[in-house]
């Protein structure tokens, strides 16, 4: 494996990044609507709606820890969301450019993925405001961003924690499916589940509707800010995130910076 001359745009990594991000975007909005559309047998099939999330969950989720071991997610790192890649780039594994090219590819894949599940689901898909993350019924909205805030925290801590630690980063797509397949459960009754800005920019913007959908925009990265300031606080730099990756392959080249693995071979005239 190599590391790419930062002074370069990665564009297989940023077109990996929308494939990602488009590949999970839609099947997780097309399992909420699957799960909740209006006149779909699984309404009456299952009535219990917390057991209808917990699938949702577990179909969202699973379908970017697939992402992540693909190999597009193996070439790019599968952020396929923008908090993601702003905790990377914060904490300095990211070149300024490659976050940008990074952040676009996810924007323009979730705007895509939406775009296909209204072609595909039509009125189904409209039943669900075509999966828009809104604030729940009966909560202020300082807990629905605080509950954003708290989730995406997490999110990123846990991506954190898991791939500073050579045993455990090969689990990282593992712990974040079932992690995120429980916030989807028991969380999204409050805020819809986000953590993405943008899974819930491309619904507004198909749908039109962009009812307090300033929370998603600001909540979720800077849940993913803080998670970056409490892992230097918990490692206290004992300790630091290994590569930019969510599923490392040493086969595949590299564009993050200052990756500590074993046998990894940095290009002579990368600038770290």
């Amino acid at each position: 494996m190599h590391f790419k001359v930062p002074n370069q745009w990665h564009w297989r990594e940023y077109f990996a990044e929308l494939l990602g991000a488009a590949f999970n975007i839609f099947i997780g909005l097309s399992a909420i609507v699957f799960n909740f559309g209006h006149g779909l047998p699984i309404e009456q099939l299952v009535p219990d709606s917390s057991i209808r999330r917990l699938i949702t969950g577990l179909i969202f989720a699973g379908s970017g820890a697939i992402v992540a071991v693909s190999l597009i997610g193996k070439l790019s790192g599968s952020h396929i969301n923008p908090s993601v890649s702003l905790a990377f780039w914060i904490h300095g594994k990211m070149h300024l450019r490659d976050f940008v090219g990074f952040v676009i590819g996810q924007f323009l894949g979730a705007i895509a993925a939406v775009l296909l599940l209204v072609t595909l689901w039509g009125d189904y898909a409209r039943s669900v405001s075509n999966g828009m993350t809104l604030p729940g019924l009966n909560y202020p909205l300082w807990m629905v961003f605080l509950s954003e805030v708290t989730i995406t925290f997490l999110l990123v801590l846990t991506i954190f924690i898991f791939i500073s630690h050579h045993r455990l980063m090969r689990w990282t797509p593992l712990i974040l499916w079932l992690l995120i397949a429980g916030m989807v459960w028991q969380e999204a009754p409050i805020s819809g589940t986000s953590l993405n800005p943008a899974r819930s920019f491309a619904p507004a913007l198909v749908t039109g509707n962009w009812h307090h959908q300033w929370i998603y925009w600001i909540a979720p990265p800077m849940g993913a800010a803080i998670a970056v300031g409490a892992f230097r606080l918990i490692t206290l730099s004992e300790r630091d995130v290994l590569t930019g990756k969510l599923y490392h392959a040493f086969n595949y080249p590299s564009i993050f910076k200052n990756v500590k693995l074993p046998h990894f071979q940095h290009h002579p005239h990368s600038n770290r």
